[in-house]
């Protein structure tokens, strides 16, 4: 008979050899290679880089951060998604919007992302932009839903910003969402307001007006919680202070063209009492085309302002032959050039949030991304905007303060 350690010690190497063959023959972790800095990026450059076909989908190829869940990840501008559609008044599916928004934007990629009329690549510049994914709103309970959306646009939007740029700007992360159904903008102004102290403007493209007291929908079933809802959400926000709308400061709505309640115009003396500008459908074409439009708008705010404003972009500002799948359409709409057209037309605006919303792609039919890539397209656009305004802030900031030093120190002098 074999001596007790022979034996423990045969078990022990065939015990052993099993493992490394488990392993795939790897080894312990003790002897496994350690990467040099350099090695690690040779291997991004042999392998790092996505086609538009390839690659996990995010928008525009961004890095992915779950950033609500990674409250140390610091950004300048966030993509969030908002996949909420329980506040439509005809179609729902815009929940899927964000989704389909982040895969009709996969050829926009920081290598080719120049945008030529900005003179800028908004991917490759002072801004980290982050896709952080999105909110997981609950599709249950609306008045939940709420309070999640806001929480998050809030805790998102009171992060320190990443790069040295925004904190000597002394700015907070900008925002955009992809929604998601119109209603989100009443938690992201709530989020804004508390965030810069103060009431804000807003930039609303649409072919609805959105200022529609909830009386206006009516129901022998009336409730406080059905006052939320994608019709009624900019008269909500004015209800609550969050609109900085007046005779000197008003909000602007373009791209109007709904038909009203009732036999008057009563819808449209309700919104102007709230302190709204209209720019219809049909004034591209009074205006001298949308070079007007954006000259209107930008007169309305009193031109490069400084006041915070807030953009809203509803896809069906759009004509439904240009973007079929959203919820409520509206025929006798801009094209997509319009209203691009228009967007580059108010990039001296402070931008400190956006949304694109109402992208419900299951009615966009043959599979052809029409709405989403609008939307992608006009995502690219804000981006490019806010980015572009901030070097005109830092620039700004500059000269400023070289003026301040100047005359400090001729007054030694």
């Amino acid at each position: 008979m074999l001596p007790g350690y022979v034996i423990w010690l045969t078990l022990a190497y065939y015990v052993s050899s099993a493992l490394v063959l488990a392993c795939g023959g790897h080894g312990s972790p003790q002897t496994q290679k350690e990467w040099t800095q350099d090695e690690i990026d040779a291997l991004e450059e042999k392998w790092g880089v996505d086609w538009g076909f390839t690659g996990i989908s995010t928008f525009a190829h961004l890095e992915h951060v779950k950033c609500l869940t990674m409250p140390t990840e610091l950004f300048d501008i966030a993509i969030v998604g908002a996949p909420f559609d329980t506040g439509v008044t005809y179609r729902p599916g815009a929940r899927f919007g964000p989704r389909a928004i982040r895969a009709a934007s996969a050829r926009q990629t920081s290598f080719r992302g120049f945008n030529p009329r900005a003179g800028i690549n908004p991917y490759q510049n002072w801004a980290r932009i982050l896709d952080c994914g999105d909110i997981p709103v609950t599709p249950m309970d609306n008045a939940v839903a709420l309070r999640q959306m806001t929480a998050a646009f809030e805790e998102l939007g009171t992060r320190d910003p990443a790069s040295s740029a925004s904190a000597y700007l002394q700015q907070r992360p900008r925002l955009v969402t992809l929604g998601g159904d119109h209603s989100l903008a009443l938690p992201a102004l709530r989020a804004l307001r508390r965030i810069h102290g103060r009431p804000l403007r807003v930039l609303h493209f649409d072919a609805h007006l959105d200022t529609w007291h909830p009386a206006k929908y009516p129901s022998a079933w009336a409730s406080d919680q059905a006052r939320f809802n994608h019709g009624s959400v900019f008269w909500l926000a004015g209800e609550e202070g969050l609109l900085a709308n007046n005779a000197s400061k008003p909000s602007v709505h373009a791209g109007l063209r709904t038909r009203l309640s009732g036999d008057d115009f009563g819808d449209y003396e309700d919104d102007s009492a709230q302190g709204w500008v209209r720019i219809a459908a049909d004034d591209v074409d009074d205006l001298g085309g949308a070079a007007g439009v954006a000259a209107r708008i930008m007169d309305a705010f009193g031109g490069s302002t400084d006041d915070p404003v807030y953009l809203s972009v509803d896809i069906d500002v759009l004509d439904p032959a240009f973007a079929p799948g959203t919820g409520t359409p509206e025929p006798g709409g801009w094209t997509t050039r319009e209203l691009i057209r228009v967007l580059r037309g108010v990039e001296g605006l402070n931008l400190v949030g956006a949304d694109v919303v109402e992208v419900a792609p299951a009615y966009d039919g043959g599979g052809g991304e029409a709405t989403a890539l609008a939307a992608a397209q006009v995502v690219f656009e804000i981006l490019s905007s806010m980015v572009k305004r901030g070097l005109v802030d830092m620039a700004r900031t500059s000269t400023r303060e070289e003026d301040e030093e100047e005359g400090r120190v001729k007054d030694e002098l």
